[in-house]
């Protein structure tokens, strides 16, 4: 029996937020509300994600030894994560700087700090963590040689495990990496970096040349049209849910975290994406990132 039903291995940022009237344009100053901190990062805001909706969650990622490191412990800690695979110490902990319009949605500038120093030896060390885990969720604000490591310990684990990427900041995935995937979500943008080119024609075509790239799956989300799932069966819609969006920020990792859970519980990759939508639309209707995830019953209720 597994330990954890998600390992998930990724960045942990401060999120610094500035809500605004209107995000400025290139050489140009806005005024904005008063700084506010809350803890972020893709990797823990998967990781509280999960474990707020009662996964057994493991984080493995890397902080400095300072304030943000220890606000970033606690919420973790606080939301159920085990956090004996956070790494502290190499340099600051990363920041994430996020400026938030009345709409709800927000644009994102990240240092990464220490999240830059979780490296391939970092993921070889924690062979047990591997070894735990049912699931093991990753994304591209850590270096990409150690997400090819990720990778390579997955594969190496057997068919009892499976690897679920995200790949953001966008960047073209190597072979090895795409090859275990399953399954790889991205959003259109995220897809056009990808595939390497522009996504002319629908999300089906999309998840066609995606597939041919070699991931055994595919999840792209399509914003208020849903998301659409893929595999070599074919191809899907999922709803959306309609909300009053607040925030954006942090919501496709609760999605993404939602979605990994549920595959790992058994069920097929198009009603973990249905789960997964309405954690997300649950995620939107608050501020913040970790503290507008959802519980299991805030989801069902919705």
């Amino acid at each position: 029996m597994n330990t954890y039903d998600l390992l998930v291995v990724g960045s942990a940022n401060a999120d610094l937020v500035v809500g605004v009237d209107r995000r400025p344009a290139a050489g140009e100053t806005v005024l904005g509300s008063d700084l506010v901190v809350h803890p972020g990062g893709k990797g823990a805001n998967q990781a509280v994600a999960a474990a707020k909706l009662g996964a057994r969650t493991a984080l493995l990622a890397r902080v400095g030894d300072d304030g943000h490191g220890a606000l970033l412990r606690e919420s973790m800690e606080s939301a159920g994560v085990d956090t004996s695979g956070v790494l502290v110490g190499g340099a600051p902990t990363g920041v994430a700087l996020i400026t938030v319009d009345p709409s709800g949605d927000n644009s994102i500038v990240v240092s990464p700090g220490a999240n830059g120093r979780l490296t391939p030896d970092d993921v070889r060390a924690a062979g047990e963590l591997f070894a735990n885990a049912r699931v093991v969720s990753t994304l591209l604000e850590i270096p990409l040689e150690t997400v090819a490591e990720v990778a390579r310990s997955v594969g190496s684990a057997g068919e009892g495990t499976r690897l679920v990427l995200n790949p953001s900041p966008p960047a073209p995935l190597p072979d090895e990496v795409l090859a275990v995937c399953d399954p790889l979500i991205v959003n259109e943008h995220e897809a056009r970096v990808v595939l390497g080119a522009d996504t002319g024609g629908e999300p089906e075509d999309w998840a066609r040349a995606l597939l041919a790239l070699g991931p055994r799956s595919v999840v792209i989300t399509l914003g208020s049209e849903g998301a659409l799932v893929a595999d070599a069966s074919g191809s899907s819609r999922v709803a959306s849910v309609r909300v009053k969006a607040v925030d954006t920020t942090g919501a496709g990792d609760a999605f993404t975290a939602a979605l990994a859970w549920r595959l790992g519980t058994g069920e097929s990759l198009a009603d973990a994406a249905a789960y997964a939508a309405r954690v997300g639309a649950a995620a939107v209707t608050k501020e913040g990132a970790q503290a507008s995830y959802p519980t299991a019953d805030e989801v069902a209720a919705l």
